[in-house]
């Protein structure tokens, strides 16, 4: 028997099929992780220019309404192909039509920051994952990739977003996987989603970034009081993402429906947000309230704090200020379950470790992906709390969703059969 027989006979059927899948793979990863690490590098580095420059000079505050309108113009007569943002992505994936504009990425970079700078509330992710969205989706063209291929590449463009934007690639690829269709999970691109975050997540890491740390110093022993106790807060969570979710819907078809000339809709927005912020004389609720997430570790918080932070940054997204919703549900989420330790009797820290991947998780429909990220945020020893507060909040989240795209792949529970195959907006 010749060689070649003896290795065919030796070697799995699909080896060599895997191999080659694996090296396209590598290579394809590899470009969009590094640029769109990069790109959520530089987009912190802003980021970070921004808020203290802002901070140090509360005045800047009142050009709130010029910066929207820059915004609004921008977006109106250079941006219209890609003013829906994630949700592109998102239908792009569902309902493929044409490649996503490179401009995306530069447009919602810069509108981001002049967001922040001159006071709005908005987060971080939205950016992230739209600038990898459209990196990633120009090498469809390049390399003329099928359409199963083109999914696959959209999928590796949120994931490097995510991963590189938070430093949490486990989370990235997974919220990838997850994001697109509540319910289900993309199995045919979880090799393509793990790598893009790991190379984007390393590429972001040669960048002069830092991420910031939270610590859960105690976690109790999991018995059937603090099971009911997790269960409760993670019912909390859920009510309190589907609060986020409707009031940015709310928010965003108010300023359609009385506001026919988009430019204008963010001036009348900057102009509230600007008069209430000198009202209250408080930073506190604008930017990314990183300061008051880490608060919220230490010390038990106002219920105010996760009300102001849903209005205000829910006004500001819909008035058609840009940047993501992400940090703002974390805000809601740590200072939510720091504020539920008034009557649950858990640690302060780990309710609002709880609150912060729980609320998100019940705002995106992905509990795996949130699960994941607070154990790499966290440390694996709250876990199981984590897990815990992510499922139910899920639950009791119902079907809404700050990703209006996202299809309904699996019903929540069976009361909700109908809905499966629906896309959120459309119910």
């Amino acid at each position: 028997m010749s060689l070649q027989k003896k290795l065919k006979q030796n070697i799995p059927q699909g080896f060599i099929p895997s191999i080659l899948y694996l090296g396209k793979w590598i290579l394809l990863c590899a470009i969009v992780g590094l640029l769109s690490g990069s790109a959520s590098a530089i987009f912190l580095i802003s980021l970070e220019w921004a808020t203290n420059l802002r901070e140090a000079n509360f005045w800047i505050i009142s050009m709130l309404p010029l910066g929207g309108l820059v915004i609004g113009l921008t977006y109106h007569y250079f941006g219209q192909n890609v003013v829906k943002g994630n949700n592109q992505i998102l239908e792009e994936f569902h309902s493929p039509k044409k490649i996503i504009p490179l401009k995306m990425a530069p447009l919602v970079l810069l509108s981001t920051v002049v967001t922040h700078l001159f006071g709005g509330s908005a987060g971080r992710e939205g950016t992230a994952i739209q600038m990898g969205g459209a990196i990633a989706d120009q090498f469809t063209k390049i390399f003329k990739l099928k359409p199963e291929d083109r999914k696959i590449l959209l999928v590796t463009g949120v994931s490097a977003g995510f991963a590189s934007i938070f430093g949490t690639p486990l989370a990235g690829a997974i919220f990838a996987l997850e994001v697109f269709v509540v319910g289900r999970m993309r199995y045919d691109a979880i090799i393509p989603s793990f790598l893009a975050a790991v190379f984007a997540n390393e590429a972001a890491h040669l960048w002069p970034i830092h991420h910031t740390h939270y610590a859960i110093a105690t976690v109790p022993d999991l018995w059937a009081p603090e099971l009911l106790w997790a269960i409760l807060a993670g019912i909390c969570f859920g009510i309190g993402g589907m609060l986020f979710s409707n009031a940015t819907h709310f928010w965003g078809n108010f300023f359609k429906k009385t506001i026919k000339y988009p430019p204008l809709r963010p001036v009348i927005g900057g102009i509230v947000l600007a008069a209430a912020i000198w009202v209250i004389g408080t930073t506190r609720w604008i930017g990314l309230g990183v300061p008051v997430i880490v608060e919220a570790f230490e010390q038990e918080l106002p219920f105010t704090d996760f009300a102001l932070k849903i209005l205000f940054t829910s006004f500001t997204l819909g008035a058609g200020f840009k940047g993501g919703e992400v940090t703002p549900l974390f805000f809601t989420g740590a200072t939510l379950g720091s504020a539920l330790s008034l009557f649950i009797p858990l640690p302060v820290a780990l309710l609002a470790g709880m609150g912060f991947v729980a609320v998100f998780a019940g705002a995106t429909n992905t509990p795996i992906a949130c699960t994941l990220m607070g154990i790499e945020l966290f440390g694996a020893e709250a876990g199981v709390f984590i897990g815990i507060a992510c499922a139910t909040a899920y639950l009791f989240s119902g079907h809404t969703g700050i990703y209006g795209e996202q299809i309904i792949g699996s019903p929540k529970n069976f009361l909700f059969g109908a809905h499966k195959g629906k896309k959120l907006n459309q119910l």
